[in-house]
């Protein structure tokens, strides 16, 4: 079962649900360890004090904040703790915004939000509130030390959060901008008709790590004593000279994209809720039968 990352009270109005957060998604890698090259073994990170000369164990740290060269105060759990926003424990939605305004470069990290005890029928309301009205909320959050602003959208199964970086965290680049005056009107409608032959239902299942799955393959090999096969390299592609004659030969080919080979994209929204029958829906007991407004 995913581990809870926030728990606490999503407002809207004078209505009031217990929520929880868990991570939607992670990042997957082939992760290595340092070894020393002479004799194959683990190498360790030691944590190394400059004044006293000598190692120090990860007990014996705390935090500090630099504000002044080679200055620092120290700062303990217990001052973080007290520093915390209300919003630490209550989630508080600001506004409904159209979910055409929201630009996905904003969009951060991405978690499912579930219903807690006693809050199924106010959660339950306001998913089907945005998701008949196209709607998006956007509230306010602490976690991680550090207070979020984040996008509540309706999911397949259940409402989906996501933090947001703040305008002056998104890059504002001069030079990044597109000269639609460059094209031909004949260009643009075989560009749309490439599009449209290239059109596919999104199924996510369908995309794999090759780099991933080669660098496996590679380990296994080598685990085994066996020569790796190297991957075969791209066929280098000339520099396109003829737009018109370039669009005319890739409609030609007419490859369309391959489809999953594990089902249906159905069946792929079954899977993007992970979370077990328990935390998607939580039985009430007769101390939580109680009304979840106010």
């Amino acid at each position: 079962m995913a581990s809870t990352v926030w728990k606490g009270h999503l407002t809207f109005g004078l209505v009031s649900l217990p929520v929880k957060l868990f991570s939607a998604a992670r990042g997957e890698s082939v992760s290595f360890n340092q070894l020393h090259k002479s004799d194959n073994s683990r190498v360790k990170q030691v944590l190394f004090c400059q004044v006293e000369d000598k190692a120090v164990p990860r007990s014996e740290l705390v935090k500090g904040y630099e504000y002044e060269k080679d200055k620092y105060v120290v700062i303990d759990d217990e001052d973080i703790k007290k520093a915390a926003p209300p919003t630490a424990r209550t989630m508080e939605i600001l506004e409904f915004v159209k979910s055409s305004e929201i630009d996905p470069v904003y969009l951060e990290s991405s978690y499912y939000m579930a219903p807690d005890e006693a809050g199924e029928k106010p959660y339950a309301l306001l998913f089907e509130g945005l998701r008949r009205s196209g709607y998006c909320a956007v509230a306010k959050i602490a976690m991680h030390n550090r207070e979020h602003i984040v996008v509540i959208r309706p999911g397949a199964k259940g409402m989906i959060l996501h933090t947001m970086y703040y305008a002056d965290e998104v890059r504002q680049v001069e030079e990044f901008r597109t000269d639609t005056s460059l094209i031909k009107d004949k260009e643009l409608e075989l560009a749309k008709t490439l599009i449209e032959t290239l059109e596919a239902p999104f199924e996510p299942e369908k995309y794999k790590d090759k780099y991933r799955e080669n660098l496996m393959a590679l380990i296994k090999a080598k685990v085994e004593g066996q020569d790796f096969v190297e991957t075969a390299a791209p066929e280098k592609l000339a520099p396109v000279v003829d737009i018109m004659e370039a669009l005319r030969q890739s409609l030609a080919q007419n490859k369309k994209p391959p489809k999953s080979t594990r089902g249906t994209a159905a069946a792929a929204k079954e899977e993007t809720f992970a979370l077990s029958a328990k935390d998607a829906a939580p039985a009430r007991s007769k101390k939580t039968r109680k009304s979840a407004t106010g």
